[in-house]
């Protein structure tokens, strides 16, 4: 009976759409200190959300939506509060949130790192690792982490069973730095982390 009520009060608390209709960047900044959820046959895996990065359209050449939408970016240019998951250098997924405002064409919010809570056992065993500062602290281990894969393409964080965001705790200190692997908008500093999170 409590584990039903837990997992009703869970669900409550998912991130309404209207927090991710607002500017990418900002979308970016607010997700720290939220938590991601994974729920996989009955078991949860979570954890605090600690790096972020934004990437908006036409005039961020470092998006994937650039230039022009494709069949993988076309979900950039779509509802805001969905998964936008790609597949890279042949071996990572990569898990973003599409976040823009209403009159944005484009924009996504990459989930770089978390701070593992729940899980972490089955975490381990996903990605055949027990140090535990290494299990989430980019964006291919986080999705490995938590079994992200194209599967999860374009599913909407505010209704999934499977997969969404809560609420949590404001950081009171957010670090601004050009965004990791990009070769363009090296300029922006637009990823976005919580001091000394790990």
């Amino acid at each position: 009976m409590n584990c039903k009520k837990s997992k009703i009060r869970i669900r409550m608390n998912a991130l309404p759409r209207k927090f991710y209709v607002n500017d990418t960047k900002q979308v970016a900044k607010d997700l720290l200190g939220k938590k991601l959820v994974r729920k996989i046959g009955g078991r949860i895996l979570s954890g605090v959300i600690v790096e972020t990065e934004a990437y908006k359209g036409r005039n961020d050449p470092a998006s994937h939506a650039a230039r022009k939408k494709t069949e993988r970016n076309k979900i950039m240019f779509g509802e805001a509060g969905h998964a936008y998951v790609y597949f890279t250098y042949g071996m990572h997924y990569c898990f973003n949130v599409v976040a823009k405002k209403e009159s944005d064409k484009s924009g996504a919010v990459l989930i770089r790192a978390i701070q593992p809570q729940q899980g972490i056992q089955l975490m381990i065993k996903n990605r055949k690792t027990d140090v535990i500062a290494n299990l989430t602290n980019g964006p291919g281990k986080l999705a490995q982490a938590m079994q992200i894969t194209l599967k999860q393409y374009n599913l909407d964080l505010t209704s999934s069973k499977s997969l969404f965001i809560l609420d949590g705790k404001k950081p009171t200190k957010i670090i601004a730095k050009p965004r990791v692997g990009i070769k363009e908008g090296t300029d922006k500093l637009w990823n976005f982390s919580i001091n000394n999170h790990l």
